[in-house]
């Protein structure tokens, strides 16, 4: 389940991603484009904390899906 909750974090931040720089071109509102980026950031830090491994070589989401606290 945290695969599918990583990947669908990773889809919306893509989308995030497009949708500000569409909305850039389009209409120019630069608070919106910022905000829009700034939430795919968050995105993205949310899906890095907890991909990447920590220093016994397992990542959260692991220790996670395999009950270890």
């Amino acid at each position: 389940m945290e695969d599918v909750t990583l990947s669908l974090m990773m889809l919306a931040a893509l989308a995030l991603v497009a949708g500000a720089i569409a909305r850039w071109r389009r209409d120019g509102f630069v608070r919106h484009v910022w905000l829009m980026l700034l939430a795919a950031a968050v995105l993205l830090a949310n899906v890095a904390i907890w991909a990447v491994p920590m220093e016994g070589g397992a990542a959260p989401a692991d220790r996670a899906a395999s009950g270890v606290g």
